[in-house]
């Protein structure tokens, strides 16, 4: 008694071998996208410049045109730089939150606190908080200058 082998056999089972190659392929693009790509701490060192918005009681509703944030340093989530505004410089250090889109900056002569939003990789939000008698609010949104 002869076996014959069937000829489409051969075809049929290397195109689901293709098939599965193909889909471990791109699982393993949608893992990389959206794991680890999303869990990378962004970078922030850079020249940032903007327009901030702010309000108080001593200076009422202000536009300050040309706000430049300069972070020099950064390691991990942590990060160092200075910021310019009508009365000088000042240091800050601040923090990038787990989630990778959050952070918060403090400087040490300062009786406030920026909290802020990664908006893309050249875009952030930030905005400052400061209590009691000198109280004001404000915000700026910052591009990274190139």
């Amino acid at each position: 008694m002869l076996i014959k082998k069937q000829k489409g056999l051969a075809v049929a089972q290397l195109i689901l071998w293709l098939l599965l190659l193909v889909n471990t392929a791109g699982l393993g693009c949608y893992y990389y996208v959206n794991y680890v790509k999303a869990n990378e701490i962004p970078n922030l060192i850079g020249s940032w410049k903007g327009q901030n918005l702010t309000v108080s009681d001593l200076k009422g509703y202000k536009t300050w045109d040309n706000k430049v944030v300069t972070i020099t340093e950064q390691q991990d989530r942590r990060f160092r730089g200075t910021f310019s505004y009508p009365d000088g410089t000042k240091n800050f250090f601040g923090v990038i939150y787990p989630d990778n889109k959050s952070f918060t900056w403090v400087s040490s002569n300062s009786h406030g606190f920026n909290h802020g939003r990664i908006l893309g990789n050249n875009k952030i939000g930030a905005c400052y908080v400061e209590t009691w008698e000198q109280a004001t609010v404000g915000c700026a949104t910052l591009e990274r200058q190139k």
